[in-house]
C-alpha cells in the first residue's frame, strides 16, 4: 500500500508558518518521502497500518487548510506516468525498502 498525502496549508502569519513546519517535520518523522512541494508519501504493509497511518495524521494535522490522503497499491502506483521532467531521489522508494520482521 502507498498513503499519499497533498496539503496546501496557509503561511501568511508566523503562527500559521509554524503550523506548516510541524506538519512537514511530521510527515517527515513519520517516514513520509517529498514526492513534490507539498506532496508527501510512504509506503505502509497494509490497509490496517495504513488506516493507522491516517489515524496520525488526523492527530498531528492543523486547523487551518487543506489536507488530502490517498491510498493506493503499490501496482497502482507503479502506473503513474511521468509526463514532463524526472524523478529525482538518491531514495530508494519502492517496496525494496519495506522490511517485514
Amino acid at each position: 500500500m502507498r498513503t499519499i498525502v497533498f496539503f496546501d496549508l496557509p503561511t501568511t502569519t508566523s503562527s500559521e508558518i509554524k503550523e506548516y513546519t510541524k506538519f512537514r517535520k511530521f510527515l517527515l518523522k513519520s517516514g513520509f518521502l517529498m514526492m513534490q512541494e507539498s506532496v508527501y508519501s510512504k509506503i505502509s504493509l497494509n490497509t490496517t497500518a495504513s488506516n493507522i497511518l491516517l489515524e496520525n495524521i488526523r492527530k498531528n494535522s492543523p486547523d487551518k487548510g487543506l489536507i488530502q490522503v490517498l491510498t493506493v497499491t503499490e501496482k497502482q502506483f507503479s502506473k503513474m506516468e511521468m509526463i514532463i521532467g524526472e524523478k529525482k531521489s538518491d531514495v530508494l522508494d519502492n517496496d525494496e525498502r519495506l522490511v517485514i520482521i
